[in-house]
């Protein structure tokens, strides 16, 4: 009776939201080989809750494009799960099927009880994901929307890395939004301060002490980054293109080879960005 009164209890005290995080992997995994270099590539791409035809573009160039395809480790936002837009598809999972992959794929908590699940973030790897963490980011945005981080462990030729792909919200002050990259390096802080680790994603740092600022936070924390402050978003006016710096790839403890910003695929409001990391 005691330990049937014990497991309810601790039922319970479980969050309402649990099931917004999911981890698997794809019915066939690939195989992964480093390159002679030993360097993998990372891609960072907000894929604006693609599905049906548009996924299977996006599938298609995750595996083939010169540039973005063939990813050892991806990070993406705007992941839908089971919304109404996208048929409510399993969007990480069709891709880990497709491209043979683990996957994590977490979301925020819904504005209300009853309201449709939100679109979420997923990491996507050639490597098993450990130790994954769900990252409930700080500050609502318009009508109690809420934004969220995920986080994994890899192992890569016996090192662990640590691996987050996030999606920082769009209307809040930049000091709200450092607060929000804040609550990744927090997650971070639990590991080693010797593990490489990666944070990317789409940070909506469009305002124009944005850049400045996330640079000062990113760079005290002991991370380096190889883009500048080149375009990743694109939107219109009045048919007049407006390019905006919002995504990035930080690196600790990393090298960084190639890397680039692939403006060829359209399948996205964003751009994806790619780059082939090795362990310094």
């Amino acid at each position: 009776m005691i330990r049937l009164l014990l497991v309810l209890s601790l039922l319970f005290m479980q969050p309402a939201d649990v099931p917004l995080l999911e981890s698997g992997k794809g019915s066939t995994l690939r195989k992964h080989v480093t390159t002679p270099g030993g360097e993998i590539k990372v891609v960072s791409y907000n894929i604006r809750w693609r599905s049906g035809n548009d996924l299977k573009v996006l599938i298609k160039l995750l595996q083939e494009d010169a540039e973005i395809g063939g990813a050892a480790i991806l990070g993406l936002q705007e992941v839908d799960r089971a919304k109404k837009r996208s048929g409510k598809t399993n969007t990480a999972k069709i891709i880990a099927d497709e491209l043979g992959l683990h996957y994590a794929w977490a979301a925020p908590p819904a504005p209300k009880r009853g309201d449709e699940e939100e679109t979420g973030v997923a990491l996507l790897s050639v490597y098993p994901l450990s130790d994954v963490h769900r990252i409930v980011l700080p500050h609502e945005g318009p009508n109690r929307r809420r934004r969220v981080a995920i986080g994994a462990t890899v192992e890569i030729d016996k090192r662990q890395w640590r691996v987050y792909s996030a999606h920082a919200e769009t209307r809040v002050s930049v000091d709200k939004k450092l607060e929000q990259f804040k609550a990744v390096l927090t997650d971070l802080a639990q590991f080693p301060s010797d593990m490489p680790a990666i944070i990317m994603g789409d940070f909506n740092t469009w305002e124009a002490s944005a850049d400045r600022k996330t640079h000062k936070l990113f760079s005290e924390a002991g991370f380096k980054t190889p883009f500048g402050g080149e375009a990743t978003f694109r939107y219109r006016v009045l048919f007049v293109p407006i390019d905006l710096k919002l995504d990035w790839v930080w690196l600790r403890g990393l090298e960084t080879g190639s890397f680039g910003i692939d403006r060829q695929v359209g399948v996205s409001d964003h751009w994806p960005l790619w780059t082939n990391v090795k362990l310094k």
